[in-house]
């Protein structure tokens, strides 16, 4: 799994597998799934992710695992 931050597009990107993309599908504003072939969500994007998290939200970023 790959996260990336773009400041110049302002996005936040959650990449799950390297399956390549087929389809996209904005699920919600500026929220937007994108799929492989066999229709499977390999990635999530976050548009204006500024305007969603503060910038010491997005450079403290914690993962956990249960």
């Amino acid at each position: 799994m790959r996260v990336k931050i773009d400041k110049e597009t302002d996005t936040l990107y959650f990449r799950l597998d390297e399956n390549k993309i087929v389809d996209s599908e904005e699920i919600r504003p500026g929220v937007i799934l994108d799929f492989d072939n066999e229709e499977k969500v390999v990635g999530v994007e976050f548009l204006n992710i500024s305007k969603r998290v503060s910038k010491e939200e997005l450079s403290t970023m914690k993962f956990q695992t249960m």
